[in-house]
């Protein structure tokens, strides 16, 4: 397991595009609240930088702009503008783009420059000389006004393999003007590491200390954080990206896997003492914000990032943690899980039992093992479904849920002009030998049965109240066999406090979806 050195941190600034790369990525959006609670969360994680947008480009940026400067109170972090260079024979003075960047009242704005030749004369439509001119004019005039100016050199990477003489006049111009930062762009994310390094000591070793060199890569190839990571072995101290890799086409390097990278694997200071502990917390906040889930699998802040199913895995790390963990859960706020499947040993059945409280014999766990590959030949996936797998381990010990006997259940759906598809679901149960039958509509099967059984049990459960379903997912296991499918269906719900997820396999969806809820109001009686 990698520990950090005791010597000397150099540092690493963190520059976070998530308000505005992070948002151009395919179904993602913002208000401007949701705006905000975002760059509080960065603030809290303590990245250097956060960039707001364009100001003054939409409604949306301008209301974002005006209500960051009141309500925004940053601690550790800077806030910045985002805008571009004036335009080809314009004039800086009286450039619409310059003169938001100025009334956005930031400290600090970051511009977007062409450092590809090919850009100006084709794109910008002018000479190289004017493109020069255009880095040099806007810089110093950002500057005159007290701004604070990074400069992002758009397709640096292309630029300088096509024309390295321009991109060094690129740099030059900015620099001189003033700029404490020249960010080298991968904007068609076509860049490989080696030559992303290469180009990097070459940047390096003809501007010196001038400036500050940072990195901006895109993901088109994969290699966006091992780009970054070339970058800063070459002589980068700025690494801009988005949280959970969010941006354009295949997204931007992403902040989650490179900081950790940096300040875990090769001791760099990337955030405040104490911070990296709440990557994983901030990485899901900002996902929940966006409704886009954090890809399970992702590196350091996925569910499964340090989860184990294979058993002899398990057994390993039973006796000694970091065999197969190459960091500390923990310094990035993540955990470890046992995930129980049929590929599951007893050593990983033993682990879960007792983080759950369970003891469990020997023959308890060879019942527990039987079950599970028998369940997970049907179709069931307990590493998915938390609470039915601990109502199975439970059953193993000789538990039986006591709280309520189903004797049968009945959905109707029929059409009227009034309700098209009214879906109506009967249930018959026994609650401490007394027999309850309750009827209930719903806006669907699940709706329906769920309310008809709170009905039923509700007088002697009060504590269903706070229990409510919050997903319902169905997956068709074998769609070769059509409308005779195996269906699987998974279930969260929540009592406010923690949330948990049953399974049901059935070729009837409705039966598949009966299991799922009922193991989930068991569930929650054992928790209450």
């Amino acid at each position: 397991m990698t520990t950090q050195s005791a010597e000397r941190q150099e540092r690493i600034e963190i520059f976070d595009t998530t308000l505005r790369d992070g948002l151009q990525v395919e179904g993602v959006t913002a208000t401007v609240d949701d705006k905000l609670r975002i760059a509080e969360q960065l603030d809290y994680l303590g990245v250097d930088f956060i960039e707001g947008g364009w100001p003054g480009a939409n409604p949306k940026d301008i209301e974002f702009f005006q209500r960051a400067a009141n309500e925004l109170n940053l601690s550790a972090s800077t806030f910045v503008a985002f805008g571009s260079t004036r335009r080809p024979k314009g004039k800086v003075d009286d450039d619409p783009t310059l003169r938001n960047l100025l009334d956005a009242g930031t400290g600090a704005v970051c511009i977007v420059a062409k450092s590809w030749d090919y850009h100006v004369t084709e794109a910008l439509q002018t000479t190289l000389d004017e493109g020069e001119s255009m880095i040099a004019d806007s810089v110093a005039f950002l500057r005159a006004n007290d701004r604070r100016v990074l400069v992002d050199m758009e397709h640096f990477f292309d630029g300088f393999k096509h024309n390295p003489e321009f991109a060094f006049r690129a740099l030059e111009a900015a620099i001189v003007k003033g700029a404490s930062h020249v960010v080298l762009c991968d904007t068609n994310g076509g860049s490989l590491p080696h030559e992303v390094e290469h180009i990097v000591a070459q940047v390096k070793a003809h501007i010196g200390d001038d400036a500050i060199i940072g990195i901006h890569c895109h993901d088109d190839t994969g290699c966006a954080v091992a780009n970054s990571m070339a970058a800063v072995r070459a002589g980068a101290r700025h690494v801009q990206g988005t949280l959970n890799g969010l941006g354009e086409r295949t997204g931007n390097t992403n902040l989650t896997t490179v900081i950790p990278n940096l300040a875990l694997k090769q001791n760099f200071l990337c955030l405040p003492d104490g911070r990296m502990s709440r990557l994983t917390e901030v990485s899901h906040r900002v996902a929940e914000t966006l409704n886009r889930a954090v890809n399970p699998q992702a590196p350091y802040v996925g569910s499964s990032a340090f989860a184990h199913k294979a058993g002899l895995h398990v057994s390993a790390i039973a006796r000694a943690r970091d065999a197969y963990e190459h960091v500390d859960p923990v310094a990035v706020g993540n955990g470890t899980r046992f995930v129980v499947s049929e590929m599951a040993g007893r050593a990983t059945i033993q682990i879960k039992a007792e983080q759950l409280g369970i003891e469990l014999d020997g023959p308890a766990i060879n019942n527990v093992i039987d079950d599970l590959k028998r369940l997970e030949h049907e179709g069931y996936q307990f590493e998915a479904a938390d609470a039915s797998l601990e109502l199975l381990m439970r059953r193993a010990t000789g538990w039986e849920q006591s709280y309520f006997s189903v004797e049968s259940m009945r959905v109707i759906t029929d059409e009227t002009a009034d309700a098209p598809f009214n879906t109506e679901a009967t249930v018959k149960v026994w609650v401490d030998g007394e027999r309850y039958v309750h009827t209930a509509e719903g806006n669907g099967p699940v709706n329906a049965i769920d309310t008809a059984l709170r009905r039923a049990v509700g007088g002697h459960y009060p504590q269903l109240e706070q229990v409510h379903l919050t997903d319902y997912k169905v997956r068709i296991l074998d769609g070769g066999e059509a409308t005779g499918a195996v269906t699987r269906v998974l279930i969260t719900a929540t009592d406010g406090r923690t949330d948990w997820t049953t399974i049901g396999v059935s070729p009837n969806i409705i039966e598949a979806s009966w299991r799922a809820l009922s193991e989930s109001i068991v569930y929650g009686l054992l928790r209450g």
